[in-house]
């Protein structure tokens, strides 16, 4: 569902923008991990920027995690922090990827480079957001950690990929909504079912969920003996989605079980 391979470039693109690297020449990379030897900064550090560019992701975040355990008061440290997020990010490590972004901001929340740490947080949780039919505690933290990108950071770069993502992630939890409610549908729970479709309506309105949801309000209510608030429902779909099918589902079902609120 999500492009991660262009993301990786963009994020990439962003933390080497974000980051100046000038890193002297520190030998050539050898063959074996070297995060615990004991080397000199501008030598340790060219080395984890040597496994990154090679693809060696996990090597190059330990080695980029030792430049900052090495020579913690040295000016390669914090670069290094941000480099260690990104490294486990393009390892897949999200976790470590989400500890080395949040450690590079409390130790530094003021600095130039904060916004791109919240944004690779943001798209740590982005891209764990899972299917549909599983839990949706990740795809709440990807809304949440993208919303504060967008708080802290309006108008830059990395807020406008944000609202992108939220509308993406809003349809993904309109989804997992649905899910519920057609469930409970098909058990008869008509309460159950239209609190998830109303949760729809109210707070995801502008996903691509919202028709159905209308109608299986329409169903829902009818079934409950509330025509009334059928014909709320249905007169929202007709009056947002007069071309669409699930209007015309709607009008046929209150034609046949309430026509005296079918309006003339």
């Amino acid at each position: 569902m999500f492009a991660r391979s262009s993301l990786k470039t963009a994020i990439l693109a962003a933390a080497t923008g974000a980051i100046v690297l000038t890193a002297g020449c520190g030998g050539r990379a050898k063959n074996r991990d070297t995060a615990y030897v004991a080397r000199d900064v501008d030598t340790l550090y060219a080395a984890a920027q040597q496994r990154l560019e090679t693809g060696r992701t996990k090597q190059a975040a330990a080695l980029f995690d030792e430049v900052e355990r090495q020579h913690p008061y040295s000016p390669w440290a914090r670069r290094a922090q941000l480099m260690s997020a990104f490294s486990y990010y393009a390892a897949r490590d999200y976790n470590k990827a989400i500890q080395s972004a949040q450690r590079f901001l409390s130790i530094h929340p003021g600095n130039k480079d904060a916004p791109y740490a919240y944004y690779l947080i943001s798209i740590c949780y982005y891209e764990q957001i899972s299917d549909v039919t599983r839990d949706q505690k990740t795809t709440q933290q990807a809304k949440q950690a993208l919303t504060d990108v967008m708080r802290r950071y309006p108008g830059t770069t990395y807020a406008r990929d944000a609202k992108l993502k939220i509308d993406l992630v809003d349809d993904h939890l309109a989804g997992k909504e649905m899910t519920i409610g057609r469930s409970y549908e098909r058990s008869g729970k008509w309460l159950a079912a239209t609190l998830r479709f109303r949760n729809v309506v109210d707070n995801f309105q502008t996903t691509s969920h919202t028709p159905e949801a209308l109608y299986r309000l329409v169903e829902g209510y009818l079934s409950m003996g509330v025509p009334e608030e059928a014909q709320k429902a249905a007169a929202v779909l007709e009056h947002n989605y007069p071309n669409s099918d699930w209007y015309g589902r709607a009008y046929k079902l209150m034609e046949k079980h309430a026509p005296q609120n079918v309006a003339a």
